[in-house]
């Protein structure tokens, strides 16, 4: 296999994982092989009024080269509104060449079934959960910042631990706008003794700089082979910016193999929804492509 071919084979498996980790069980492998998926999309998921399977096939040069080959299966799609949906998915294609576009196709199609479900049915029917529910840790840490940075302090927020086979898995966020509270926030988590025995402490961090209009950002695996890239990635596609997420890992003893990778992305995903840093769509589209990368030596192991 030639090395770009390698390069995106790695992107597409991260872009997979990422898109299992935020839209679960809509998400369905077809055939694992020949990277054909299929996505169930509805205007609403409590109450689906109009929904639609997005079926794609990524090609061995997406997303270098080449876009998704994809078909749009819904009974109600035809004639014109099939057209305008077609060309909105090729334009962001082609607005975002070589960058990963599938939440971005995902999210563009909600989008237009939100608004037929509002054209078709006026009013304001769409269910907003006006407080998000509170994990059970609620004992937040805080820790004053000594800089003289405009964030005078740092909160912590930690999610509830995800347990399989004898491993359990465990997020943690806390919002950072430059490298060294990035330090700030591992060296007061590491005050736990908990957190500081985990096996693995994997973390990824995005900064937006505000001046240059792009992300500092980098990620850390501490043993667990490949898996600060992933978590990255996933950061990347949500667009989440002035964050760092840590996912403790305490291993129990049995191989997951690739499942703590799904572990660990859905610990992320959690906790950066809960905390409202995920953005829209059209805020994702615009932040693909501006990264600053700062690539570090990564300890590996098996587990």
């Amino acid at each position: 296999m030639a090395e770009g071919d390698a390069g995106s084979d790695q992107r597409q498996n991260e872009e997979i994982e990422a898109m299992a980790a935020i839209y679960g069980e809509e998400w369905c492998v077809i055939d694992d092989c020949a990277k054909i998926f299929c996505i169930r999309i509805s205007d609403d998921i409590d109450d689906p009024k109009w929904t639609l399977c997005l079926q794609v096939m990524l090609p061995n040069e997406y997303p270098g080269t080449a876009p998704p080959i994809y078909q749009l299966n819904a009974p109600w799609l035809k004639g014109q509104e099939r057209v305008d949906l077609s060309n909105s998915l090729e334009e962001i294609y082609i607005q975002n060449i070589g960058e990963s576009i599938l939440y971005l196709w995902v999210e563009k199609i909600r989008d237009v079934l939100i608004q037929k479900s509002q054209m078709t049915e006026p009013g304001p029917d769409v269910k907003k959960k006006t407080e998000e529910e509170d994990v059970e840790c609620e004992d937040d840490l805080i820790l004053a910042c000594q800089t003289e940075n405009p964030v005078k302090a740092l909160d912590f927020d930690i999610s509830e631990s995800q347990p399989d086979r004898r491993s359990t898995f465990q997020a943690h966020l806390a919002p950072v706008v430059c490298p060294k509270q990035v330090k700030m926030v591992l060296a007061k988590l590491y005050e736990n003794k908990k957190i500081a025995s985990a096996t693995h402490n994997i973390y990824a961090y995005r900064i937006y700089c505000e001046d240059k209009q792009t992300f500092l950002q980098d990620c850390e695996d501490d043993g667990e082979t490949a898996a600060g890239g992933r978590l990255l990635h996933l950061m990347e596609i949500l667009n989440v910016r002035n964050v760092m997420v840590v996912v403790s890992r305490w291993y129990g003893g049995i191989l997951l193999g690739p499942d703590r990778f799904k572990h660990i992305n859905n610990c992320a995903r959690n906790i950066l929804v809960e905390k409202n840093y995920t953005s829209s769509p059209e805020e994702s589209s615009k932040g693909l492509g501006k990264n600053k990368k700062v690539k570090k030596d990564k300890k590996r192991s098996e587990h």
